[in-house]
């Protein structure tokens, strides 16, 4: 699936859905159609009288195309917890083959299409399967949220070692300053660039009330969309 990409992240609550809608945001801005697809998503809000997950919600927003929630998000659990443990719950088993055919659907729809994870890379999503065996069949690049707080680096580097050592490929990183007291901001930011050889697509500055406008500038893609 050309110019489709899979955003997960060091952690859980790192911004994924935040930096996911403002690639989304940059992409528009360049003329061309996006949309935003979270598969997986658990905890539910009730908003005008419906139930619904604030991150589909978010994507279901910034997407080109007018899109019901149920092309955005396939598997929606209410309960704010490990992905896997909910499908337990509920006797569901998540089938990985009905969220790629989604995509797909959706892939031809619009110019790009970001695929947003659940938690971190190797979450849960079984008994026997996790956030990268999804990864593995959707076959898509990898753009990785690294939450820059205390402990950002060695997060980071034990994720990429392993998305490196599945074989699969990393299309860039995004760094999204959390911590606005953090010492030396720049200084761990460079020591990720010296550490990881793929493309930093945008240092998000620090936004404490996480809104994605405005902030498209802060974006640069490693080639021509």
């Amino acid at each position: 699936m050309n110019n489709t990409f899979f955003v997960t992240g060091t952690d859980t609550g790192i911004g994924k859905t935040f930096v996911t809608c403002i690639l989304m945001q940059f992409i528009k801005f360049h003329h061309k159609k996006v949309i935003g697809m979270k598969p997986i998503a658990a905890g539910v809000d009730i908003k005008n009288g419906e139930t619904s997950n604030e991150d589909v919600n978010l994507l279901k927003y910034e997407s080109t195309l007018q899109l019901e929630l149920g092309e955005v998000n396939t598997y929606s659990f209410d309960e704010p917890m490990a992905p896997h443990i909910a499908a337990q719950k509920h006797n569901i088993e998540i089938d990985f083959k009905k969220i790629k055919m989604h995509a797909e659907t959706l892939k031809n729809r619009a110019d790009y299409l970001l695929i947003e994870g659940a938690g971190g890379y190797l979450v849960p999503l079984g008994e026997s399967t996790s956030i990268a065996d999804l990864v593995e069949e959707l076959n898509i690049p990898i753009i990785i949220v690294i939450g820059v707080k205390l402990g950002c680096i060695n997060h980071s580097l034990l994720t990429i070692e392993a998305i490196l050592k599945r074989g699969q490929k990393i299309f860039g990183w995004v760094a999204n300053i959390l911590d606005n007291n953090m010492l030396e901001v720049n200084a761990n930011i460079s020591s990720l660039k010296q550490r990881i050889k793929q493309p930093l697509i945008g240092i998000i500055p620090y936004s404490p009330d996480q809104k994605p406008e405005n902030l498209k500038n802060y974006i640069t893609w490693p080639n021509d969309l």
